[in-house]
């Protein structure tokens, strides 16, 4: 029944898109065109397009570059205008009618370094309604400098207010208050479960390949949701129709290449990018024998194809696969891999209507593996989420603009497979499975009240199924607990529904310009989120088990009001922010304490749930044009939760509550040549709780931890980051290359990674059993930091 009701909305959403083209097709009195950047044939949204004779009737190219405009008694010169670019004057006759036409302008080179450098107008963050939304431009992301070399998105995202990291060289992020598994995550719109290589050293995303990236830290638009905390829209770039083009870097752990350009013709692109990391190769080098044996790399290929099918349609295919493996002397062997496809339909109903269709599918695995005589075992395990989003957007009056349509997501949660070798000890293992469906509908709406006032609003709502086929345990008293006796348990079919929650989440925002250079936005929003992590582990691990809402675990919901004040100043070279936001989360789980997750399939008995809440103030100055351009951050956060059970039922701090955050980053441009980097980052060292004394077991001391939970803290995090690059700016040679030195953590500031509290015996922490007789014993600590003075070099290539 699910699966026919889904497929005949599917046909009809397709039937809506076609149909209402027909009805609404173009008037012949129309000129239609795109406008292009003449070096790469990417699309200029946001071109004025005009006739001489009437200037006052001119249009807008859309974000496709694309435009329609009525015609005038020909012959009549057009004339195409967009800032930094030479303007374009066309002469249009008869026999240009009913084709559409290309524009290609090219840049100014007196205004290069602002085209780099700003691709929006120069007040839109006083006059739009975003408030928690950040823009990363691509070429701000590589200018920063990088941990061996390696420019990482995610990581530069960390230099953001509100954004907060677990520790030294990690890409997971804990964004105003939630955990890292709150973050939608999105790849050209398809979730990527576990965004990060190296365990969380870089992230998935090759940063030749990216298009943009867009940060919502609150108020997202309602035809998003799943997640509370915040979107991280990744988008893949689009080939060039113009000729064959290339760009990577060879850099001190791993290698890239990217290329891109025409398919079959003009209409049609692709692009390609690959990037492996070599440090296996390194291994193989030692004297060592048991370290050659090691096993250290990952790899990724992504690639885009996008097809211009009419003068109103066009298709992109993207894909995404990455993989990881952490193999040590044969022994013991950690894997993980991501595979995303998406697709993407627009459609030009008409001039003010569009429709967009996306399906994508989103698959993890992960495995480990421990080859040991008597105990040893392979434990591997698989998730995936399939959807299917469709969007009208209405744009007819420019004081009002509207949209709605439809998100329908199906997960799979596959059994965890822990089979045991040929002649191990151990037991096998396989756990139920577990499946939802999520539909939800969607609409939303701006209006401009007033020059001064402006409004947006939404609303979301979700439809939850946990489905099956699998099994719910029924327990002694109805409540799941390890110490109580499960009395029964219950098995469902196929798509029979186990488990049924809904959720409104309403979504409203306004802006107030106080004059044209200050403005006040306020808004508030809620979500809901159906999937999350069950983890002891701050900085999360790729093997983490993620769980679905069900019968015994509800889904997260959180409400957060956020407030900001938005300043301009010289004539919009600088911008400066200050934000507070509240947020109150429900349902949120933390793990009992010494509870197992990782074969239970009772997890219900190992976690709680309870309350939390998150509250912070955050400022940002920024500059944006001249020589000199970067920010400067500062964020005050505090993190609670509240879950009977744990820390005697009173409040407590997560481990990445951070009360104090600041961010530096500047980069210099000297000359066309030679330009520099900086970056300096202080934070409170993360919550933790550390041994109040020991208990001896056998002939140990073993440590004893307080019934309160994360107490204590590290000591405060800093680092600073240096580079220098060096490019050849010769726009006119067919090949350019660059060289960038970095240097990571520039003053060699020990951060602490992890503490050991344990024996020291003969006062070395290095001695162990087979190092001669013991000669003394007393507790102590053991530090371990990860990286001190760290210099790297990468040499960029384009063509």
């Amino acid at each position: 029944m699910i699966n026919k009701a889904f497929g005949s909305a599917f046909f009809l959403i397709l039937f809506l898109g076609f149909g209402t083209t027909w009805v609404s097709a173009q008037s012949k009195e129309d000129l239609r065109g795109q406008v292009v950047d003449v070096e790469d044939s990417s699309p200029l949204p946001g071109a004025n397009i005009y006739w001489e004779e009437n200037p006052q009737a001119g249009v807008v190219s859309d974000i496709d570059g694309g435009f329609t405009i009525p015609l005038e008694k020909l012959p009549a010169k057009l004339i195409v205008s967009f800032i930094g670019y030479e303007r374009s004057v066309r002469v249009i006759v008869e026999k240009d009618l009913g084709k559409e036409l290309k524009f290609f302008l090219s840049p100014e080179e007196l205004s290069l370094q602002e085209i780099l450098i700003q691709d929006k107008k120069p007040d839109e963050n006083i006059r739009n309604l975003e408030t928690g939304k950040v823009d990363l431009p691509i070429e701000t992301l590589k200018n920063i400098p990088a941990l061996f070399g390696e420019v990482d998105l995610l990581r530069s995202l960390q230099l953001l207010p509100g954004v907060q990291t677990a520790g030294e060289g990690t890409t997971g992020l804990f964004v105003r208050g939630g955990s890292a598994d709150q973050n939608l995550v999105q790849l050209d719109g398809a979730p990527v479960y576990n965004p990060s290589h190296f365990f969380g050293f870089f992230s998935v995303f090759n940063p030749d390949a990216l298009d943009g990236v867009e940060l919502y830290k609150g108020n997202m638009p309602a035809s998003f949701g799943g997640r509370v905390s915040s979107l991280i829209d990744v988008g893949l770039k689009e080939g060039n129709s113009n000729q064959i083009h290339g760009e990577g870097g060879i850099g001190t752990i791993s290698s890239r290449f990217t290329l891109d350009g025409p398919l079959f013709s003009d209409r049609s692109t692709f692009v390609i990018s690959a990037r492996r990391t070599y440090a296996d190769v390194f291994l193989k080098l030692s004297n060592d024998e048991d370290i050659r044996e090691n096993k250290l790399n990952f790899h990724d290929v992504s690639g885009k194809l996008a097809f211009r099918l009419s003068d109103r349609d066009k298709l992109t295919v993207s894909s995404y696969q990455g993989r990881d493996f952490l193999g040590v002397d044969a022994e013991f062997g950690l894997g993980w891999s991501n595979w995303v496809t998406a697709a993407h339909w627009s459609r030009n109903i008409s001039e003010n209507v569009f429709f967009d269709l996306d399906a994508y599918y989103s698959n993890y695995q992960y495995k480990i593996e421990l080859n040991d005589p008597e105990n040893g075992f392979e434990w591997k395990n698989k998730l995936t989420e399939s959807g299917v989003k469709a969007q009208w957007t209405l744009a007819k009056n420019p004081k009002l603009q509207s949209y709605w349509g439809f998100h329908s997501q199906l997960y799979q949660f596959f059994p965890i497979d822990f089979t045991p070798l040929e002649d191990s000890d151990l037991e096998a293992i396989r756990t139920s499975a577990k499946n939802g469906l999520l539909n939800n509908v969607f609409a939303g709406l701006t209006y401009e009240f007033s020059p001064r006032l402006s409004g947006e609003a939404g609303l979301r709502w979700g439809f939850y199924n946990q489905i099956g086929k699998g099994q719910d345990y029924i327990y002694e008293g109805g409540v799941p607990d390890p110490d109580v006796s499960v009395t029964d348990s219950i098995q469902y079919d196929s798509f029979q529904s186990i488990q049924f929650y809904h959720g409104l989440e309403p979504r409203v925002s306004f802006r107030y310009l106080l004059d044209e250079s200050l403005s006040l936005k306020a808004a508030y929003n809620r979500n809901f989120q159906y999937v999350q992590i069950a983890s002891n582990s701050s900085a999360g691990l790729p093997i983490d088990r993620w769980i679905l809402a069900g019968t015994y675990v509800p889904p997260i919901r959180s409400d957060q009001f956020s407030l900001g004040v938005f300043k301009n100043l010289a004539d919009n070279q600088w911008e400066l922010s200050l934000e507070g936001y509240y947020k109150d989360l429900r349902n949120i789980i933390d793990l009992r304490n010494g509870a197992q997750v990782l074969f239970s399939d009772q997890i219900e008995t190992e976690i709680l749930s309870g309350k939390g809440w998150a509250y912070g103030l955050e400022m940002m100055l920024r500059k944006n044009v001249g020589n000199t351009t970067g920010w400067l951050a500062y964020t005050w956060s505090r993190t609670w939760r509240q879950i009977e059970g744990i820390s005697e039922g009173e409040k407590y701090n997560p481990r990445y509550d951070r009360p104090h955050d600041v961010t530096l980053v500047l980069n210099h441009e000297f000359s066309p040549s030679w330009s520099a980097g900086l970056t300096f980052v202080y934070s409170t060292g993360q919550a933790v709780s550390f041994p109040i004394g020991t208990y001896p077991v056998d002939n140990q001391e073993l440590p004893l931890y307080s019934k309160y939970r994360n107490e204590d803290r590290y000591p405060a995090y800093h680092r600073m980051d240096a580079s220098v690059t060096w490019k050849n700016p010769n726009k006119g040679k067919r090949w350019r290359g660059s060289w960038n030195f970095s240097v990571y953590n520039l003053y060699g500031r020990k951060n602490p990674f992890a503490y050991e509290f344990r024996e020291i015996y003969n006062d070395d922490f290095r001695f162990g059993a087979n190092d001669g007789p013991i000669e003394s014993a007393r507790p102590g600590v053991v530090m371990t930091y990860l990286f001190t003075f760290l210099p790297s070099i990468t040499y960029n290539f384009e063509f």
